[in-house]
């Protein structure tokens, strides 16, 4: 499937055989860097990464993809890129367009890295937005269909807050490959109702079926996924911490949640997560609320169910395959 030039800004924008087929390059590609084949498919070629906020999974997924795929990097963290401040979004896209073979934009509104891709001439990637996260989406898919050999009809439950990227990108990505999503949190906490019908949309096509519940009981019954996300997303400010604490607790991934589930069910984290007191929010607020975690347990995100880490791993075989598919490389 020729995906040369193509952009990757969000799900929405590509087809369920599309994105099978980035999955299936990033097996390919992930066999082969376990097996030590060289795979420099892009030799030559270099890439911008524009970091307006800050990742640890993200950044490194891209630099050891560039340079698994032969490309150089140029890393640019808030204080190194002028964009929307001293220079316009739309002179940064013409400038990096005449010295990069690709861009890769993390940071805030889906409407930068929107308009970065419309005047750029190179492709432009998505590492993460405030609306979506669509490389995340595909390592989680490539580690789904690692553990189940097969994504559609998989049972996919997301708790906690899905009104940000996590929430909508999971779902837009369970419409377009057929699993059952559910989100379960509170009414509030429900991703935007534009969002949820253009995706129903895109269910009845699929044979996905997408399901909205305030019980987690009744949500994770027959789960073979259950997914979480921190509570408090990226550059929100800590005072919104207690109210979140309090309507999202009974949303909390715990082993009584996990025994509902079924027998089969993992746990899966975008990361990073705060499971015990080891970080410097965990702990502040851990003894601010007297809690020993927050989104999920200690004993979950530890346990042979959780499988965290690949998911990680996956960040960087999917994120080649992006970039590989988009520079025409393959």
């Amino acid at each position: 499937m020729n995906l040369q030039g193509r952009d990757f800004l969000k799900l929405l924008d590509y087809t369920p055989e599309e994105i099978g087929a980035l999955i299936d390059l990033a097996a390919e590609l992930k066999a082969k860097k376990k097996a030590g084949v060289p795979h420099r498919l892009c030799e030559g070629k270099n890439v911008a990464l524009i970091f307006e906020k800050t990742s640890t999974r993200t950044r490194c997924s891209f630099e050891v993809a560039a340079h698994d795929l032969g490309m150089g990097t140029t890393y640019l963290d808030p204080s190194g890129s002028q964009i929307g401040k001293k220079e316009s979004i739309a002179d940064t896209a013409r400038v990096l367009s005449g010295i990069y073979d690709g861009i890769e934009y993390r940071g805030f509104g889906q409407v930068i890295v929107e308009e970065l891709a419309q005047y750029a001439s190179v492709p432009v990637w998505n590492g993460l937005t405030d609306e979506f996260h669509p490389t995340q989406i595909l390592a989680d898919f490539l580690t789904i269909r690692e553990i189940f050999g097969h994504l559609k009809g998989i049972n996919f439950v997301y708790m906690g807050d899905a009104r940000f990227n996590m929430g909508n990108s999971l779902m837009v990505g369970c419409a377009k490959m057929g699993l059952n999503f559910t989100a379960c949190a509170p009414k509030a906490y429900f991703p935007d109702k534009a969002l949820v019908d253009e995706c129903r949309a895109i269910a009845e096509q699929t044979g996905a079926t997408l399901r909205f519940c305030e019980d987690p009981a009744e949500a994770v019954k027959d789960a073979n996924v259950i997914y979480t996300d921190v509570w408090v997303s990226m550059g929100e400010p800590v005072e919104v911490w207690e109210q979140r604490i309090r309507e999202l607790a009974p949303y909390q991934v715990n082993t009584a949640l996990m025994n509902m589930a079924a027998n089969n069910a993992v746990f899966m984290h975008c990361l990073p997560a705060y499971h015990d007191d080891k970080t410097g929010v965990g702990k502040e607020m851990g003894a601010r609320f007297n809690r020993d975690a927050m989104e999920v347990t200690n004993e979950v995100f530890e346990s042979e169910r959780s499988v965290v880490f690949q998911e990680a791993e996956n960040r960087m075989h999917t994120i080649k395959a992006v970039m590989a598919a988009t520079l025409g490389a393959v």
